[in-house]
C-alpha cells in the first residue's frame, strides 16, 4: 500500500503531456477538449516538433489517443518517442502549462516564438 501511493505522488509531480480528443475551433484559436488554448511553436518544421525534454514540460504537446484518426487540416505528427501528437496544416499544437482556466492565452507571444493557433 505504501509502495502504491509513493507511486502515484510521484506521477503527481511529475509533468506528463496530456492526451487529448481533437481539438476544435472556438472564439478564433484552436482549442482542446477542455477549451484550452492550442499554441504553435515558430521553432518547429511542419509534420516535426522541435519542443522535447523542459520545453515540453511547459508547453506540453496534444497527445492523441490511439484511435484518434487526421481528417483535413487536423493531422497527426510522430514525436521523437514514437507518440502521435496533434496538428493543425502540418504545426504540432501544444498548450501552456501557465493556463489555468478555458480562454486563457498567457502564452501568446511567448519570446516571440509561441503563438495561439488559430485556423
Amino acid at each position: 500500500m505504501k509502495s502504491s501511493l509513493a507511486w502515484l505522488a510521484l506521477g503527481a509531480s511529475v509533468a506528463w503531456p496530456v492526451l487529448a480528443e481533437a481539438p476544435e475551433v472556438m472564439s478564433g484559436r484552436l482549442v482542446d477538449e477542455h477549451k484550452m488554448t492550442l499554441y504553435v511553436f515558430a521553432k518547429d518544421a511542419p509534420g516535426k516538433s522541435n519542443c522535447d525534454a523542459g520545453c515540453a514540460s511547459k508547453w506540453p504537446p496534444a497527445i492523441a489517443d490511439a484511435y484518434d484518426k487526421a481528417s483535413g487540416n487536423w493531422s497527426l505528427v510522430k514525436r521523437d518517442d514514437g507518440r502521435q501528437q496533434w496538428a493543425y496544416k502540418g504545426q504540432p499544437l501544444y498548450r501552456w502549462s501557465m493556463d489555468k482556466k478555458p480562454g486563457d492565452t498567457g502564452g501568446d507571444g511567448m519570446a516571440g516564438m509561441w503563438h495561439a493557433a488559430k485556423p
